[in-house]
């Protein structure tokens, strides 16, 4: 089928989050009582976990809430022994699998679908991993077609769910009658570092653990659903040259590093706008920014390049506010805080743009066209506006 005459949308949307809540001012307060022996290392921490634009975050670890002298996670001058890698991907393999399963159960009911009816599931995860993988899990679990299509993508960091988003489109639009699943799960505060160096610190300071999913699927098949969709067009995937060290993620015996470089924002700024204009060619700016709260400095520097509102950055900022980079379950939870929002004050269709970063570095970028409820029927219309 031609893409002109198919509109491929995010027809559903869930998310799901652990039960443990980190409040920034608390965490802040015990991880400097762990750094007291590094004043330097104290007050810098104090200022980043101030100043990341995040008030609170989920862990899937309950030692993490525990007073600095018993966090294992924490700098210890008391010798407590220390997470290995194998024990944090014992952690994943329990904890990760029933939150990936809420999510995926809300989104399968958010697009007014049965499990018998999906063709594909994409799984997305770059914190942790295990074989059988946990693509296998879930379609015992969600009671999947043993036949169905398998495609997880491991270790692409933060812009996996934007770049599995993509993928679903680019296999909908080789099969019509296809529905994905696509699944992302992070675990990313099991990978909090007892360091002092700013590096692991700055990490520490706006990371937190999330699951997301969504359904994707042709709207001319008819689909019911309750609320907005979003429609995708067209989309972009980019490396950029010579920026190969500025996000690096790699494991090591406590857990895996990372190392995000303070410049990735002026990076950003400095080569996004030309991806974007070869996105959108001469069309108008979107009204919807779905941007990826990579951290704040990132939403920053887009609002900053663009003008952008307070209303058009609220759903990352939000996002960020109270979960956190979640990395490649973020862009779900923006779009779905984004539909939220769209639907409480009644909007009507409206074009967007979704774009998330990752190492590489990487840019993927969608366009995106929010279709009301009440708008099934209009989906060509908006297309063709969009």
């Amino acid at each position: 089928m031609n893409q002109l005459n198919q509109a491929i949308a995010i027809v559903g949307i869930g998310t799901a989050v652990p039960a443990y809540k980190l409040e920034q001012t608390n965490t802040s307060q015990r991880l400097t009582e762990a750094l007291r022996e590094y004043p330097d290392s104290a007050r810098w921490a104090k200022r980043i976990f101030k100043q990341c634009g995040v008030e609170t975050r989920y862990t899937c670890e309950p030692n993490l809430l525990e007073s600095a002298d018993q966090c294992r996670y924490f700098l210890q001058a008391s010798g407590e022994e220390l997470p290995t890698t194998a024990d944090r991907m014992k952690t994943y393999k329990r904890e990760s699998v029933p939150l990936a399963i809420v999510a995926a159960r809300k989104a399968m009911e958010d697009a007014n679908l049965q499990a018998s009816e999906i063709t594909h599931l994409i799984t997305v995860s770059c914190t942790g991993q295990f074989l059988p993988g946990m693509d296998t899990v879930i379609v015992r679990e969600l009671e999947l077609a043993a036949t169905v299509n398998r495609l997880p993508l491991n270790f692409l960091g933060c812009a996996a769910g934007l770049r599995g988003i993509n993928l679903s489109k680019h296999i909908i639009e080789s099969d019509a009658k296809a529905k994905v699943l696509l699944v992302c799960v992070e675990l990313c505060t099991l990978h909090i570092q007892p360091s002092s160096e700013r590096e692991a610190l700055f990490g520490a300071s706006f990371f937190g653990d999330g699951a997301s999913a969504c359904v994707i699927g042709s709207l001319e098949e008819k689909l019911q659903y309750a609320r907005g969709v979003f429609r995708l067009g067209t989309d972009r995937s980019v490396l950029l040259s010579d920026c190969a060290d500025e996000m690096v993620w790699e494991v090591g015996n406590f857990g895996f590093d990372l190392y995000l470089s303070p410049n990735i924002p002026k990076l950003i700024g400095a080569t996004i706008p030309e991806q974007i204009g070869q996105l959108i060619g001469e069309n108008k700016l979107p009204e919807l920014w779905a941007i990826h709260p990579g951290g704040k400095g990132i939403i920053d520097t887009l609002v900053d390049s663009y003008g952008l509102t307070e209303e058009q950055s609220r759903p990352s900022r939000n996002v960020l506010r109270d979960f956190g980079n979640m990395s490649s379950a973020t862009i779900l939870f923006v779009l779905d805080e984004m539909r939220q929002h769209l639907i409480e004050r009644g909007a009507g269709p409206a074009s967007g743009l979704a774009l998330a970063f990752g190492p590489g570095l990487t840019c993927e970028m969608v366009q995106i066209s929010y279709v009301p409820s009440n708008q099934r029927r209009e989906v060509k219309l908006v297309e063709a506006h969009a």
